[in-house]
């Protein structure tokens, strides 16, 4: 008989919402974490998170709080969907009160500012004794809810773990597959922010279908390139955590990424769209943080420093993609078998 897990989800987003709810519908106790009081006392009262997921139904088994100490008691995974600029201070709150052997997970696609860490290093060294795993893929929050079949990738350097959430988390809508590559599936979910607001520039401009598939598939070389660079594995990128994630926030206006470069691309200015977001757009901080560890590496990434001339140096945006696209390496595919 499979074993009954008590999770806890910290963040009371549209994603920390609907991966708690996936857990609590395969029968497992659940505990979501938030800061808003009014929100959770509607989850508790109504099952409903109207304020990101107007409609969409919470199983009787998942209860929420505001006081992290009781969301995180007498538990065995505690799931983090917090936002990357907050993620390392509450995590560091939860070394007293989380026990070594809780398994933790990150849900958050994000690097920390000054350090270029990723979330899973955060919780390496804020919690060091306790195992952690990464998820990541193409997994935007509403299309769950609404009942869509999605793909995800869970990450982590034990098999026995993949399983464990495997087994949390799987069922016929939302499929659970499983890697050893953790750096590169958390690389590939942090970076493909960046290229997602590239795309909604694009589709602002109107772009023909030919310049956005060069675009998307560059995008995808100019990624794996980087993380390659950084001890990942470039097969990741052809998986869940790479290419399809890629393509699903480079070609939805349901990513907040993409809807912030189609409206930069339509004349507003980046401040105005910015401050009109109720949630964070992950890869604007990401954007600045990968153009400076890119140089300093010496990696070629034309595609990041235009991005990043449109938005911070106030390049025209035609002149930028002629100069991005006349100078990316002639090279196609750069990890070849031969």
């Amino acid at each position: 008989m499979p074993r009954t897990h008590r999770v806890a989800v910290l963040g009371g987003g549209s994603f920390g919402t609907v991966i708690a709810n996936l857990v609590a519908c395969n029968g497992h106790r659940v505990c979501l974490w938030g800061r808003n009081a009014d929100t959770v006392a509607a989850i508790n009262a109504k099952h409903e998170n109207a304020e990101y997921l107007p409609g969409y139904r919470l199983d009787h088994k998942l209860r929420a709080t505001t006081v992290l100490e009781d969301a995180v008691s007498d538990i065995d995974i505690l799931c983090v969907a917090v936002p990357g600029a907050s993620f390392r201070a509450i995590v560091r709150t939860l070394a007293p009160l989380v026990d070594p052997g809780t398994l933790l997970v990150s849900l958050t696609k994000g690097i920390e500012a000054g350090s270029f860490r990723l979330m899973s290093e955060i919780l390496r060294e804020e919690l060091p004794r306790n195992p952690c795993a990464v998820l990541s893929g193409p997994n935007l929050a509403s299309e769950i809810a609404a009942g869509h079949v999605t793909g995800t990738v869970v990450a982590s350097d034990s098999d026995a773990i993949n399983t464990t959430l495997h087994d949390l988390l799987h069922s016929d809508r939302f499929l659970v597959y499983a890697s050893r590559d953790m750096y590169g599936v958390e690389l590939g979910g942090a970076l493909k922010n960046v290229y997602a607001i590239l795309a909604g520039l694009g589709a602002a401009l109107a772009f023909g279908e030919n310049t956005i598939g060069m675009l998307l598939t560059r995008s995808l070389a100019e990624m794996s390139r980087f993380a390659v660079q950084l001890g990942a594995n470039p097969l990741t990128f052809l998986g869940l955590a790479g290419v399809g994630d890629l393509f699903v926030t480079c070609s939805s206006p349901l990513s907040r990424n993409y809807r912030v470069g189609y409206a930069v691309g339509k004349g507003e200015p980046l401040e105005a769209v910015l401050a009109g977001m109720d949630q964070v757009a992950e890869g604007i901080n990401t954007l600045a943080l990968l153009k400076v560890e890119a140089d300093r590496r010496g990696v070629s990434m034309p595609l990041v420093n235009g991005l990043y001339g449109i938005l911070h140096q106030q390049r025209p945006v035609s002149e930028i993609f002629s100069d991005m696209m006349s100078s990316e390496q002639a090279r196609d595919v750069e990890f070849a078998v031969g």
